[in-house]
């Protein structure tokens, strides 16, 4: 089975995806780029970190004493942490290179660390914080946030501070009251896959690296099969892979979905560009 079919298996949940075994779509991501890749191989990894970490927790533990627990071992003695050297290294974004280096963003820290906490008894959910992804445990006294980058708690105010920090550097106006309660609500496995395939999506573009960035681009479609706007991004990277009848196949179903779209009328010069590419073909 074909790397893309085999996720298309995993992620085939219906609705928003609840179901959808997380960290085996995550890790299956990286098939992409690493083809002998053994998923099982993985996780028996992750199985056997979070095993030690089960064996050191009393069975009376508390959520908070599981989560101190957890973050001692996952931070200062596995030694995950955040890449600040290379941050957009592509190897940040695939579990099994994070696994081995102990080095990732936060997304990919957060699948992980989620993972070994549900096996430790911590119903630990991802949380898509705007430019930085974060972690939740739901407990008596209220809500702990965690910073999957560095295992830092935030506070209430730290998490508006970084929200404000967020409109500031994209040069918009920081909101009167900032729209704190939706930042904070519970990411499903679906949104979580689409997050790090958009990271990926992002880098593989900036670097100008087509094919990977179209191996990308059909998991996406996988994912969001409605959203025209990842069809219309497939044709145009199929476009630059000197494939004109993909490209024209999708650009086509984009503009009959939206054909008053803002880009509409640049994508229709690309498609005359590609006709005369795809006739030659013959």
């Amino acid at each position: 089975m074909k790397p893309i079919d085999y996720f298309s298996t995993l992620v085939a949940a219906e609705g928003d995806g609840e179901s959808i075994p997380l960290t085996e779509a995550a890790s299956s991501v990286a098939q992409d780029v690493y083809p002998r890749l053994d998923l099982a191989e993985v996780q028996s990894e992750i199985d056997r970190l979070a095993a030690v970490l089960r064996l050191r927790i009393p069975a009376d533990a508390s959520a908070v004493q599981r989560l101190r627990s957890l973050n001692r071992y996952f931070f200062k003695e596995l030694g995950f942490s955040g890449n600040r050297n290379d941050y957009y290294d592509p190897d940040n974004s695939y579990l099994n290179r994070v696994l081995e280096r102990r080095l990732g963003i936060p997304i990919s820290l957060a699948v992980l660390y989620m993972e070994i906490g549900h096996q430790v008894g911590l119903a630990l959910r991802g949380v898509s914080f705007p430019g930085h992804f974060l972690v939740k445990l739901k407990v008596r006294a209220g809500d702990i946030f965690l910073d999957p980058y560095t295992g830092q708690s935030l506070s209430r105010e730290e998490l508006e501070e970084r929200l404000a920090q967020f409109f500031d550097t994209r040069g918009m106006d920081v909101p009167t009251e900032l729209a704190l309660i939706p930042s904070i609500q519970e990411a499903t496995p679906r949104e979580i896959l689409v997050r790090m395939l958009r990271n990926l999506k992002n880098i593989y573009h900036d670097r100008k690296d087509f094919e990977k960035l179209l191996d990308v681009q059909q998991r996406l479609i996988v994912l969001l099969p409605e959203a025209m706007t990842e069809r219309r991004d497939r044709g145009l990277i199929y476009a630059q892979l000197d494939c004109p009848r993909a490209a024209l196949d999708d650009l086509t179903h984009y503009l009959e979905a939206e054909p008053q779209a803002p880009e509409a009328e640049e994508i229709r010069r690309t498609m005359a560009v590609l006709r005369d590419a795809a006739g030659r073909l013959n």
